[in-house]
């Protein structure tokens, strides 16, 4: 019990590390306008959602990104890809503006 949660104190300390590298590639709109913009929503298991079919590809990329992330984490910490994710869109839900949409793990949307 307590290396589970020694590794998650740790993943959460990577998290707030690796956060600025989940944002994606960058693009005329920055990911927080589109976000703000309701046009990107957040999932609670760490990966993004296109809100706007013109943006699948953006999203995508985002999202290949973070699965690399996640899934170095989840190796490291011995710990599953899920609750690494779920760490870190508890980090991402807290820094995204104000008008983003969050995906429950119940499938209902909440906007920020």
């Amino acid at each position: 019990m307590t290396r589970r949660w020694f590794s998650l104190l740790s993943l959460l300390m990577a998290a707030a590390l690796a956060l600025p590298l989940l944002a994606g590639p960058a693009s005329a709109q920055s990911l927080d306008d589109l976000r703000a913009a309701g046009k990107i929503g957040e999932r609670y298991d760490g990966f993004a959602v296109a809100r706007d079919s013109n943006l699948k590809d953006m999203v995508v990329e985002i999202n290949a990104k973070r699965r690399e992330i996640y899934e170095n984490e989840a190796s490291k910490l011995g710990v599953s890809l899920g609750e690494v994710g779920k760490v870190y869109a508890a980090k991402i839900v807290k820094q995204v503006p104000n008008g983003t949409w969050i995906l429950t793990a119940d499938g209902d949307w909440l906007q920020k």
